[in-house]
């Protein structure tokens, strides 16, 4: 009966652990130098090679031509070790056997010297499981046995170990092992095998065994059963649940060609897949090409698209309904194609910055087929301008139709003039931030403006009859050659009493 591939191709040596070479590293010097400690702790994710290298290690201290790096693998006691029924190495499981009782059994045996070997070793694995009062009696002999016990202790779970427990050991972190090392480690064992396989399907594997090497074996040997011995991507996805990745590329080539109506078949085939297994299948995905350099997936779209993702998962937490959900997402999946670049982002605004106003405002009259003068498109925006600020605030609205004039827009400079007194003076200076937004909007965002003051004159007359008082209103075209003319205008007044001089 052939034994599963887990135990078949289980390490026997330094040299066959995988993705652990710093710790091999340390374990080796430690033997090659007889620097060793009396106590080990190895922790890390399940799968990762903790007990099989305390095996190891223990094996490696027990050789007749030890302690050795390399044991020999021909002594009694390597072949002992090897089959699991060395007399001096014992193995605990402390999930079974976690009560103070197992561990003062435990230490009665450290009383007595090793039968065969040089050392008497103690493996616990799943140490973290042992009670209060059965860690508290492993203090003392743990933290001083006799010479010749050796303690290797081995835990998922290294937090839910007392600080006594740790400061009296070297503790060894076993690393997740990564995706290569799992698939080349895939393609030796099916090399040996003589089992064909495509190295997409032992991708798919090694990503759902999460780096637990027991884990992607387990999965290994279901695979071969369930593709008859011919592993493809597209089999091994079927048996997991997963989606096929051409599935993949064509839920992507979808979403970045925006075919709304495709999508929506899509979704209707999808319906037969857990939500979350899609969602991590197309975040899983968005990872690969994003490192493949593939130049559909800018560095801002795949931070959008998994932004998308992300916040999907939790919609599931809702109750929703799995289509709905995936529909969200494809769509707003095309919703962020519409980006531009930061680089093009500042290159529009540089262009739109320094682009002469007036040849962006050249029109023509639809009905004479002539250009419209610029005087008459800047009355236009005037207009404009006095709706947008009466829609902002009727008051304001009112004042301003009714206080202030355009008078010519001319290097950059909007000039007006304003006869507002009073309240209405006020209000336009409260309001001088909200006209001036409005400016810049219609008029471009360089503008500056010039606002001249126009005083109220009351006339009294002598004769019996009073004629009432008035609004006069002067029209200021500021050309060169009335510029001087203004300025002693006995009427006028250039001021900036309308707005604060840090507003202008």
């Amino acid at each position: 009966m052939s034994q599963v591939l887990a135990l078949k191709y289980r390490p026997s040596d330094f040299d066959k652990l995988i993705g652990q070479s710093a710790i091999v590293t340390t374990l080796s010097s430690a033997l090659s130098q007889n620097r060793l400690s009396h106590a080990y702790l190895f922790s890390g994710l399940r799968g990762s090679g903790k007990t099989s290298t305390a095996r190891i290690f223990a094996k490696a201290l027990a050789c007749d031509q030890g302690p050795t790096k390399n044991p020999c693998e021909v002594c009694e006691n390597c072949k002992m070790a090897n089959e699991n029924r060395h007399i001096d190495i014992i193995e605990m499981d402390a999930a079974s056997s976690r009560k103070i009782d197992d561990i003062r059994d435990l230490i009665e045996h450290t009383k007595y010297k090793p039968s065969i070997s040089r050392f008497k070793i103690f493996i616990i694995d799943e140490v973290h499981m042992l009670t209060k009062e059965a860690f508290n009696a492993l203090l003392k002999t743990l933290e001083e046995p006799p010479e010749f016990v050796k303690f290797i202790l081995a835990t998922t779970d290294p937090m839910k170990l007392p600080a006594t427990i740790l400061s009296r050991t070297q503790h060894f972190r076993f690393k997740q092992i990564s995706k290569s090392d799992t698939v080349k480690h895939l393609e030796h064992i099916l090399n040996l095998e003589k089992i064909k396989y495509d190295v997409g399907a032992l991708e798919i594997i090694a990503r759902a065994g999460s780096g637990s090497l027991r884990d992607t074996l387990t999965l290994l040997d279901q695979a071969i059963i369930f593709s008859k011995s011919d592993l493809t991507p597209s089999s091994v996805a079927s048996m997991l649940g997963l989606l096929d990745p051409a599935k993949l590329d064509d839920i992507f080539a979808v979403i970045l060609n925006e075919d709304r109506k495709r999508a929506l078949e899509i979704i209707k085939e999808l319906v037969s897949y857990e939500c979350d297994t899609v969602i991590d299948e197309m975040i899983s995905y968005l990872k690969d090409r994003y490192f493949e350099q593939d130049t559909r997936f800018s560095t801002m779209l795949c931070e959008r698209f998994f932004r998308i993702l992300s916040e999907a998962k939790s919609l599931l937490f809702l109750n929703a309904e799995n289509s709905f959900i995936l529909a969200l997402v494809f769509f707003k999946m095309m919703e962020a194609l519409n980006i531009k670049k930061v680089d093009d982002m500042i290159a529009s605004l540089e262009n739109a910055k320094f682009e002469p106003p007036i040849a962006k405002e050249i029109k023509t009259d639809p009905i004479i087929d002539k250009p419209v003068s610029s005087q008459k498109i800047h009355n236009n925006k005037f207009e404009e301008l006095v709706a947008k600020i009466a829609d902002r605030n009727a008051e304001l609205g009112e004042c301003f139709e009714e206080s202030v004039n355009f008078v010519e827009f001319k290097d950059d400079t909007l000039c007006l003039n304003s006869h507002a007194q009073g309240d209405c003076q006020k209000l336009l200076r409260q309001n001088s931030a909200v006209i001036k937004h409005f400016i810049k909007d219609i008029f471009g965002f360089e503008t500056k403006l010039l606002m001249t003051q126009i005083e109220r004159i009351e006339e009294e007359q002598t004769t019996e009859e009073q004629i009432p008082s008035q609004s006069q209103k002067i029209q200021i075209q500021q050309t060169d050659e009335q510029s001087q003319d203004m300025e002693n205008h006995p009427f006028i007044k250039k001021a900036t009493n309308l707005f604060a001089p840090d507003d202008m």
